[in-house]
């Protein structure tokens, strides 16, 4: 039994040690950002500070949750994924509001298009939404549960890389440099498998096939007519 719990211990603390590195990434980008200059969070709207709070609290969530799986403290578990699933929600319908409100106060970066930036805040809350819907629904399914919950963060990880690359600079290679840093997460949980249960675990394939489909399905949607259309819209355009 003691080596049984000693193997379990092991393995949440290599999620939880994957989440904090996520959350420090996450931070340190957004922070770098604002003390270069190039964003002044006093300036910001209250709703892009409530964004901030939200996300804040989800990466103590994801860091929280396997501190918990290791004391045996289940019932807490549960009661926090019960809220972890309504802070995504949440969390959903913020990006697509603040995505929106940018748009119309013309707070958006000058090097993404209207369309672009639309389709890439929509897209990427609604798919970071349904991955977590994806986990809850798996969560007795625990190697499934915590690797889907992880590629929700990879999801909205992009925000963080974009504010680390040269985006303004890459051209069409941006959306294949925030595809490669986000796929080397999953590279880091790939390898993990491979060592602790001799191959790759489907779920781990499923994050990286949801990872390459996001970032074609955003340059897609950027260039339909309703996406356009209502980019213009609330641009004023």
């Amino acid at each position: 039994m003691a080596t049984a719990m000693t193997g379990a211990g092991r393995v949440e603390r290599f999620w939880q040690r994957l989440a904090i590195g996520l959350a420090i990434f996450i931070i340190l980008g957004f922070v770098q950002f604002a003390l270069r200059g190039f964003a002044d969070p006093v300036a910001a709207p209250w709703w892009v500070h409530l964004q901030g709070a939200a996300m804040l609290a989800w990466l103590g969530l994801l860091i929280v949750q396997p501190m918990l799986a290791m004391r045996g403290d289940m019932a807490q578990h549960r009661r926090l994924g019960r809220i972890g699933g309504g802070l995504a929600a949440f969390i959903v319908l913020l990006g697509i509001f603040t995505g929106c409100a940018a748009l119309a106060l013309h707070r958006f970066p000058p090097f993404f298009a209207p369309p672009y930036f639309l389709a890439l805040t929509a897209t990427e809350s609604i798919v970071f939404g349904a991955m977590v819907w994806s986990a809850i629904r798996r969560r007795r399914t625990t190697d499934s549960h915590r690797r889907l919950m992880i590629g929700a963060t990879i999801i909205i990880l992009e925000p963080a890389l974009g504010r680390l690359l040269p985006i303004p600079i890459m051209g069409p290679w941006a959306e294949p440099a925030v595809a490669l840093g986000q796929l080397a997460v999953v590279v880091i949980v790939a390898a993990y498998d491979r060592r602790t249960l001799g191959q790759v675990h489907r779920a781990t394939w499923i994050v990286a096939a949801v990872v390459i489909a996001t970032r074609i399905a955003i340059s897609l949607l950027a260039t339909t007519p309703p996406v356009v259309a209502l980019a213009e819209r609330l641009t004023g355009g």
